[in-house]
């Protein structure tokens, strides 16, 4: 809160009553901020905690790939259905801005969850388009895996190796890493730079997952499993279909609408990707050694404490 002083009012909508009360008991109780328990599902909810907002982020989603592939529909009124009402509720209040949180499981889907938000995409997208005269714009930002965020393979492996076993899909795995910090400043930074209908993708590094083992189970013993259900070995975070309508800056890429709205504000200029151009995990030049990666799971471990 203290870093972002300019801000009047923060309203925090979720259903989770226990983190909400755990955030409360960890010091973020200021005046400024405000508790809503709700569901994106309820669009009554939506309408009534978003009165007097400027600005929406929405991350919420159900993101366990094994869990949305066994609960389908479950999957879809939170991820597509939980999306279009936010659009609604936004658009009813008058809010000026809305950036929705996406994956990298959104390109090229093999599993529902990646392709229920890639639904959700492309409903904030072209939700400027059917805006209408009112001042709002949609945004998306897309990354990877947000460093030890619950249900992660980092905490995963942190409960198993305290049975000196941990067990690994497929040892060429690679993932995109971002950590919560730069996360959070990427997306604030990317709501003062949107004109609507863009995903921002930040340049982030990827590690492969036998070095994540190395780094916080090295004396444990690694039972391979095989790929579950939904999931690939690589991720990527522009597909070479987006490619062309991509713009490279110093430190992301802004993929542009195929079909701007005619109240689009200009994009920014950058360089143009080449043809065929395709960030994955698996080919980015940005990977992270068993050094980083030891440094960065430290920091993390230091910050819970």
């Amino acid at each position: 809160m203290e870093k972002h002083k300019n801000f009047e009012k923060i309203v925090i909508f979720s259903r989770d009553e226990l983190k909400q009360h755990e955030m409360q008991l960890s010091g973020f109780d200021s005046d400024r901020l405000r508790y809503f328990i709700g569901d994106v599902r309820d669009v009554v909810r939506l309408r009534r905690a978003m009165y007097g907002i400027d600005i929406v982020v929405h991350a919420a989603a159900l993101k366990q790939v094994p869990a949305c592939e066994y609960n389908p529909i479950e999957a879809v009124l939170t991820n597509i259905i939980g999306a279009k009402n936010v659009i609604d509720a936004a658009l009813d209040n008058g809010v000026k801005k809305v950036m929705a949180i996406s994956t990298d499981k959104a390109v090229n889907p093999i599993n529902l969850y990646g392709a229920t938000k890639l639904v959700a995409e492309k409903l904030f997208i072209q939700a400027n388009v059917y805006s209408g005269d009112r001042e709002i714009r949609f945004s998306c930002v897309r990354y990877g895996n947000v460093l030890g965020s619950r249900g992660s393979v980092i905490p995963l492996f942190q409960q198993q190796q305290k049975n000196s076993k941990v067990t690994v899909t497929d040892p060429q795995m690679t993932r995109f890493w971002i950590t919560l910090e730069h996360g959070v400043n990427f997306v604030i930074s990317c709501l003062e730079k949107m004109v609507g209908g863009e995903v921002f993708v930040p340049k982030i590094p990827s590690a492969n997952i036998m070095d994540l083992v190395r780094v916080i189970a090295p004396e444990s013993k690694v039972q391979i499993i095989g790929v579950r259900p939904g999931e690939k070995k690589q991720e990527v975070l522009i597909s070479e279909n987006e490619a062309p309508q991509t713009i490279e800056l110093s430190d992301m890429f802004i993929i542009k609408p195929n079909q701007p709205s005619w109240k689009a504000g200009r994009y920014p200029k950058g360089k143009k990707l080449l043809d065929g151009y395709i960030y994955s995990s698996r080919d980015n030049p940005q990977k992270l050694s068993v050094q980083d990666l030891r440094k960065l799971i430290k920091n993390l471990e230091d910050h819970e404490k």
